[in-house]
């Protein structure tokens, strides 16, 4: 299995990686049996994403599309976060092996997690366009537990 220069480097040296106490927004994502968890931590300042971490238990593909992720999203209004596909992060990585392609997506949902989890505390309704059918009584995230 190839890895490109660019996942290597974001698995070697991962970027915003840690946990953050104080985060406004946590989403975890992922299942212990396949191996892959992702957490991701979201500061954020008059609707912009000010800091954000991640702790990811996985192999180099799941560590690597955390720090692309992270990195595509510092810096943004929190609502072009949630437009981080994971074909972006992909892209970003300069490619995945098709196996390892469910890591990405895997980093695009625990974004979405970590906003929801914002939107949740700030009580900004959940469009269900953008979160699905989330309403809190599903068991995948931090935020609503799908």
């Amino acid at each position: 299995m190839a890895y490109s220069a660019k996942v290597m480097d974001h698995f070697e040296n991962p970027r915003n990686l840690g946990k953050m106490d104080d985060a406004d927004g946590v989403g975890e994502v992922g299942n212990a049996k396949c191996g892959d968890i992702m957490k991701i931590y979201l500061k954020i300042e008059d609707g912009i994403i000010s800091d954000v971490k991640f702790n990811t238990f996985g192999c180099a593909s799941a560590i690597a599309t955390s720090s692309m992720a992270t990195e595509l999203i510092k810096g943004q209004p929190v609502e072009k976060a949630l437009e981080l596909s994971n074909k972006a992060v992909v892209e970003a990585l300069d490619g995945l092996p098709p196996a390892k392609i469910h890591c990405s997506v895997l980093a695009e949902e625990a974004v979405k997690a970590a906003v929801a989890d914002y939107y949740t505390k700030n009580g900004i309704e959940l469009d269900p366009e953008i979160f699905g059918s989330c309403n809190g009584s599903c068991d995948h995230c931090d935020h609503c537990g799908e």
